[in-house]
């Protein structure tokens, strides 16, 4: 399709999108059509982009690329899009822990697959079709793949996978958040599985299994009269069997069923008497960290940056009344939540 072709698709589709588009001024006012000399997207991005800030010229993410050593993270992104790459948008590009890892371990550039000019001419050099769901190419700045393309939308775990994968190609190191972030979501996407089991003390069970290989997530609590922990764990990873032979010997039982389960009103009780209790963190990432507070030791190396900055300013204003984001599953609402301050 030529470029003039394009041209002329993307003005008829803004001028539908005007009549026949719901209303997204809460989301965002910027246009979809941005200068051609725009370094960045509006920090107000539209819903498609998501929360992360893009270059818009490929050939000035090249050079950072290159001055940087940074691989490059592109998004082909239809803006005004579908409701594929609103969701995209709305979720996967919007989860605080991989927005930061796009912003500072990538260099991240927005190419629109249902523009002209140099959008169509970046379509045309990565042999992308227009007008396509969002794909992602992750890509040295010789343009060269470290990945393969990721054309799934779907499911925020392959974007992460990729990120994972892309990082060990260019020889570089992955921080333990994405380590956590790319366990938690493939194990998820795999299908979990639940085991109760009933022990003295559960602050002590919930600190036990938090640090087990192939747990994500625990909940302490009461069943039928006993102090108990739910166990939420990858079956690939380890098993209903393997946990209780390893906890055996704290004096830890399984329990013949999950039923009746009555959760305490204090989870990850470590966490919970520390700053860390105001951080957003994923289900693993809490498990972990409450492992580690229980044994005296630091959690911070599973943090990311911006978390540890969060907690250092949590630190620096503790009058202020920081909410406990313990258990709080939607990390783009706690995220948004916990920046009000």
């Amino acid at each position: 399709m030529s470029i003039k072709i394009l041209s002329v698709l993307g003005i008829f589709v803004t001028l539908c999108a005007a009549v026949w588009l719901p209303n997204r001024s809460s989301v965002s006012t910027m246009p979809a059509e941005l200068p051609s000399n725009s370094d960045k997207t509006d920090p107000d991005n539209p819903v498609e982009l998501g929360a992360v800030h893009w270059l818009r010229d490929l050939n000035k993410g090249k050079a950072l690329a290159e001055s940087s050593g940074k691989p490059l993270l592109i998004l082909f992104q239809e803006v005004p899009g579908c409701s594929n790459c609103t969701q995209f948008g709305a979720t996967t590009l919007s989860h605080p822990l991989i927005v930061e890892a796009i912003e500072s371990l990538f260099v991240p550039v927005c190419i629109y697959n249902n523009k002209g000019g140099n959008d169509a001419a970046a379509l045309e050099r990565f042999k992308e079709p227009a007008w396509n769901n969002p794909v992602v190419r992750i890509v040295r700045a010789d343009y060269s793949d470290l990945t393969p393309r990721v054309a799934d939308f779907r499911a925020s775990w392959r974007l992460v996978a990729a990120m994972v994968r892309a990082l060990d190609q260019a020889g570089k190191e992955t921080p333990k958040y994405l380590e956590l972030l790319d366990e938690e979501l493939r194990s998820r996407a795999a299908g979990l599985e639940t085991a109760t089991f009933k022990m003295y003390c559960f602050w002590t069970g919930e600190g036990t299994f938090g640090d087990i290989p192939g747990v994500i997530e625990t909940s302490p609590g009461y069943q039928d009269g006993n102090e108990v922990v739910r166990v939420t764990f990858d079956p690939t990873r380890v098993t209903r069997e393997a946990l209780a032979e390893r906890t055996q010997p704290k004096g830890f039982s399984a329990c013949s069923k999950n039923e009746g389960f009555r959760n305490d009103r204090e989870p990850k009780y470590y966490l919970s008497k520390t700053n860390y209790r105001f951080i957003p963190m994923t289900s693993l990432q809490a498990c972990r960290a409450n492992s580690l507070v229980g044994r005296n030791q630091s959690p911070e190396d599973l943090l990311s940056a911006r978390q540890i900055a969060l907690l250092e300013k949590i630190k620096a204003l503790p009058s202020q009344n920081w909410q406990n984001m313990i258990g709080r599953n939607d990390l783009i609402k706690a995220w948004a939540e916990v920046h009000k301050h």
